[in-house]
């Protein structure tokens, strides 16, 4: 795979909840895809208690049809 289809195959995910929350799911989507970079996290406009990380990634090539 040429660096081109890597880009053009990568997604951006935002993450929103508390730390506990977003590290989960970090952690079940990096299953399924290639994590390429993570944010630091932002605290959430409204409530302090939430935060937002955004995760740039790919699609691993064992879990791809």
């Amino acid at each position: 795979m040429t660096r081109a289809d890597r880009k053009a195959l990568t997604v951006r995910i935002r993450l929103h909840g508390t730390p506990a929350e977003t590290a989960a799911a970090l952690a079940a989507i990096g299953q399924v895809l290639h994590i390429h970079t993570v944010s630091r996290p932002y605290p959430d406009r409204r409530s302090p208690m939430f935060q937002r990380i955004y995760v740039d990634a790919t699609p691993r090539e064992d879990t791809r049809r």
